[in-house]
Order: structure tokens, then sequence, then C-alpha cells
């Protein structure tokens, strides 16, 4: 299948994993690009700047397909924005395939120079959005992609709560650039969907979350094909407001206690405790999944098992097919 997505990374499917701290390592990374689709190497994984050359060249010794770099740009007390500054420039130095963005644009969190550095470096610059006007403001920034999400994804919707159903064909018709899906994403129904909707290809992370090569606890993957869609909420919209965010985890007791925080009025003081990463890193690897905010979208409640990579992607691709040619039948037309 061959797509502006598949040609602007030189990738065999287009379907890219998206950014998971603790989860998108070098390992989970290498598995996707060599089964044909985009790895994802989450820079958040780390604390400083040598770590993560160290995790590129980790991936570059698994695999020598292109994979994608996230960049979470929002405030943090870990990872300041010099930090953050510094992934950028060593994504540019060793001149990773392209560079993913999830938060404020670039050109404004980080600064004016560093869309022009990528593009000296060859580096391709995709920003996840989640409202028309940012995908137009990318366009005009010079980003070669955006990533449109709706709120049915986990991790940070835009606060405006608007489905990916009707995101995504609004961007398509306001912007010139390759589009990739994400919220809801999970199989080749998906696939055909977002195509369908102007879309390029899609961006799933929940579903790589449920593959073997994800690592994480029996018990988490046991958790993720238990639940449904109506098993996370929205929440922190009082902390993440000011941002025009929210969180999308899965509803456990700590997120009960972080809304009986908010709503009583609590401040961030009160609520780091609760949402550290560093919670969710234990659990991943405890299993015991009450005991962090976890980041999962609504396609939970589509995962019904727990492939490898390798089963997955070709999947994914006949799943694909075989919804296009449904639809065909349906309307009528026949194959040529």
């Amino acid at each position: 299948m061959k797509t502006r997505i598949t040609d602007l990374f030189g990738i065999s499917y287009p379907i890219q994993c998206g950014g998971m701290l603790w989860i998108a390592t070098p390992e989970l990374a290498a598995s996707i690009s060599n089964a044909g689709a985009m790895g994802n190497l989450t820079s958040g994984n780390y604390n400083a700047g040598d770590d993560l050359k160290n995790a590129i060249d980790q991936t570059r010794a698994l695999t020598d397909k292109p994979f994608i770099v996230n960049i979470t740009t929002m405030p943090s007390i870990r990872l300041p924005v010099s930090l953050l500054q510094d992934y950028f420039r060593i994504c540019c130095e060793k001149k990773v395939k392209a560079i993913e963005i999830a938060g404020a644009p670039v050109d404004r969190f980080l600064g004016q120079e560093f869309i022009p550095m990528a593009k000296v470096a060859g580096v391709k610059v995709i920003h996840k959005v989640g409202t028309v006007k940012h995908a137009v403001h990318a366009e005009k920034a010079g980003y070669d992609a955006v990533t449109v999400a709706g709120f049915e994804e986990g991790g940070f919707p835009h606060k405006d709560n608007v489905s990916t159903m009707i995101l995504l064909p609004k961007v398509a018709e306001a912007v010139n650039l390759p589009i990739l899906a994400a919220g809801g994403m999970v199989d080749g129904k998906s696939l055909a969907a977002a195509l369908s909707l102007g879309a390029d290809g899609m961006m799933m992370a929940t579903r790589f979350l449920a593959t073997k090569e994800s690592g994480v606890h029996p018990n988490i993957y046991k958790t993720l094909i238990e639940k449904n869609e109506y098993d996370t909420v929205l929440a922190l919209k009082t902390l993440l407001g000011g941002l025009g965010l929210q969180v999308r985890a899965l509803r456990n007791e700590i997120i009960r206690k972080i809304e009986e925080v908010e709503q009583g009025g609590g401040d961030l003081a009160a609520l780091l405790p609760l949402i550290s990463g560093e919670r969710a890193k234990a659990v991943w690897k405890e299993g015991n999944a009450e005991e962090a905010m976890l980041t999962i979208g609504q396609s939970v409640g589509r995962i019904t098992d727990i492939p490898s990579v390798n089963e997955l992607i070709p999947r994914i691709m006949d799943e694909a097919r075989q919804a296009v040619q449904s639809s065909m039948a349906k309307l009528g037309i026949k194959r040529t």
C-alpha cells in the first residue's frame, strides 16, 4: 500500500506507533519498523541527552528501517524545556527519519529555529493535533505532516472532545499535508475508515501496547483484554485545562483518587504523587493496574488478543483490504 505517509517515511505500510512513556523502547520500535510500519522511540523514557543518543544507537542496531522519535512538548518537572531542545538537536544530529511532536507547537514551545534545523538535517517533523486550527498552524509553520487525534485517544486529547470521525475529514479539507489518524485506531477496519475519511495512514498506541513485544506484565495484558471502551475516563481537566488538554486513562483506583482531589479543589502538589510517571513505570512491570494513571484509549474495547508485532501488522493490512472490498461490494462496485 502506497500513500503520502509511506512515501514520506519510506515504509511499507501506513501505520505508525505512537509515543508511549516507558513502553516505546528500542526493542518495540525496532520490531515495528522491521515489520514494515513506523516504530516509535519515546524520548521521555530518558533523563539526559546521552541516554537518548544511546537509545537511538540501540534502535539502529536492531533495525535498518526508519523509525520516529517522540518528543512531548508540555511543561514537565522531570523534562525541562532545555532538555527537550537537546533532544530535538540530537535527533537532527543523528538524522533520525522523523520527529513526532505531541503537545505545544515546536516553533512556539522550543523556538523558531527548530523546524528549519530539522529541514537542514533532512529530518521530517510531524505534529499531533486535536483541532483544525492547530493543523492549519502546523502547515503554515512548515511541519511535514500531522497526526489528527480525536478525543478517543489515550494520553492527552484536546479538551474540545471532538471524535476522530468528525475531526479527521475537517482537517483533510483544511490542509494539504500527509495525515495520520489517531484515536480509536486499532485494526484494519480502522485503517480503511481512516483512509476513506481523508487520512494517509493511522497511528496506534494502545494496540501496540497489547503486543508481546511491549514487554508489560501478564496482568496488564489480561487487563487490556478484559476492559471495554467505557472503562476509560477523562481526567485532570482542571490541571491541564489551561493548556487545552486533559488525560484519558484507564478507570482505576488512582483515577478515583485524582477525581477526589480535583473535586475538592486540590492543587498540583496534591496531585503529583498520584500522576507520577514513575508509578506507571512500576505498574507496567509489576502488574497492579490499580496503582497508576495508565493512559489507555477507548480502542481497548476492541482488543481481544496479544499478538506479536509480526502477526499484528500483516493482519491489519489484510483486514483493511477486506474492509475496502466489502464496502465496494455493498455499493455495487466491481473490482477491476
